[in-house]
């Protein structure tokens, strides 16, 4: 036989009142304006501040490091725009284009292959207009379509 002691009577909780609100804060006291004083520093960005030796901020993501892409060689931007101007340019600039990369590393390979490849294209389709045109002056002489200029 087990005997447990009597259970004693738990008295009811009763319901506490709902808290109001707090007020809202009252606006802060008009100040004299001061033309000389200097304003709140800004909160910074989204992300992190520059770093010595990172010119703009939030350029890599946080916690990887700042890679530099190298920059592109000019001459094959300039070999690659003369493509379609001066095929000739196009393709002395680009070979240097790509002799510079070479050594370098620069960007700019394909601009610099684009170049040379579009202006040997230039000037291959330049000596087949030439040799057009000798074609039909040269067919055109032999017909006697001149004979009537000669008095």
């Amino acid at each position: 036989m087990s005997t447990t002691p009597p259970e004693e009577p738990v008295p009811p909780i009763e319901p506490t009142p709902p808290v109001a609100p707090p007020a809202p804060a009252a606006p802060p006291a008009p100040t004299a304006f001061d033309p000389y004083a200097v304003p709140p520093a800004a909160p910074p960005a989204y992300g992190y501040a520059p770093q010595p030796g990172q010119p703009y901020a939030n350029q890599a993501y946080p916690g990887q490091p700042y890679y530099q892409q190298a920059p592109f060689n000019t001459l094959a931007i300039v070999g690659f725009v003369l493509a379609f101007v001066v095929s000739l340019g196009a393709v002395i600039c680009g070979h240097i284009a790509l002799n510079q990369i070479k050594r370098t590393g620069e960007r700019g390979h394909g601009l610099a292959l684009a170049g040379v490849i579009i202006g040997y294209a230039g000037i291959a389709f330049g000596i087949i207009y030439v040799i057009a045109i000798i074609v039909i002056f040269a067919s055109a002489g032999a017909a006697g379509a001149f004979s009537n200029l000669q008095n």
